[in-house]
């Protein structure tokens, strides 16, 4: 039997090896469980995947937001087309009127109903209803009728750029929402999870700021969009405005015309 010394001895050696091993078999152990995944956190950090990640609220604003910027697109492919015919017609009827007579370029627009052939028409209107009788206070009729046709056409051409307008204005402001609301919800997250690791916070950080970026995406073009729209308005206004001077024009060498004819009628 070995002595009471040398058993302490041995024992002491053991409980020495033991503890070595235990410490060894945690450093290795260690480094695995930090690298293992969280199931909580999200895998795809893509866009696609932090909004199917995302909160409920953050993913309407998204979604919000989406639908916001195809209404601008939309918006700028219509009235771009609509605006690109109208100028087009305007300008041809506006040769027309140059050395031509009411009454020939009222029987050449007809029933049409582009703003140049209006203006032309409610002048006619207007000469009929005064018996064709062309005194002083005809010329200031015939200028407010087309001063109430050329507002009613530029709100015709305006309709849907106030969208532009608003979406510019309140997309930053929705996507800030979203932004503050996934912020809170990403330091809750960090609050239950009694952790500040990196890994942790990051997918929510990086979630409330894509609202943001959605946001500043839907009011960018919008607000370039419209600022575009405005200024070809406002050329198509003074297209309008040219046609209306022409009108006037040829109202007052009709007048001259029947003051010249009055001499030789009374022969």
């Amino acid at each position: 039997m070995m002595p009471n010394a040398n058993r302490k001895s041995w024992r002491g050696t053991a409980h020495v090896i033991a503890s070595i091993a235990a410490a060894a078999l945690a450093a290795v152990a260690t480094p695995v469980m930090a690298q293992t995944p969280n199931p909580l956190l999200p895998r795809n950090l893509s866009p696609w995947g932090m909004f199917l990640n995302a909160d409920i609220v953050v993913k309407a604003v998204m979604i919000g937001l989406a639908l916001a910027s195809l209404l601008t697109w939309t918006v700028w492919l219509a009235k771009t087309i609509e605006l690109g015919t109208a100028q087009r017609v305007a300008r041809r009827r506006l040769r027309k009127l140059e050395g031509a007579s009411l009454d020939a370029v009222a029987r050449d627009c007809g029933g049409s109903s582009d703003a140049v052939a209006q203006l032309v028409l409610s002048a006619a209107r207007e000469s009929e209803l005064s018996g064709y009788i062309i005194d002083d206070d005809f010329k200031e009729r015939v200028a407010l009728r087309l001063e109430r046709v050329e507002a009613a056409m530029a709100r015709q051409v305006s309709r849907g750029a106030g969208i532009l307008a608003t979406i510019g204005a309140v997309s930053p402001f929705v996507g800030l929402f979203g932004t503050v609301w996934g912020i809170m919800n990403a330091f809750i997250g960090i609050s239950e999870s009694h952790t500040t690791n990196l890994a942790v916070v990051a997918p929510g950080i990086a979630e409330a700021l894509l609202t943001t970026a959605i946001g500043l995406v839907a009011a960018i073009p919008a607000v370039v969009i419209y600022n575009h729209l405005a200024r070809v308005i406002t050329g198509y206004r003074a297209v309008l405005s040219d046609a209306s001077a022409m009108i006037l024009l040829m109202i007052s060498r009709g007048r001259r015309s029947r003051a010249a004819m009055m001499p030789h009628a009374a022969e």
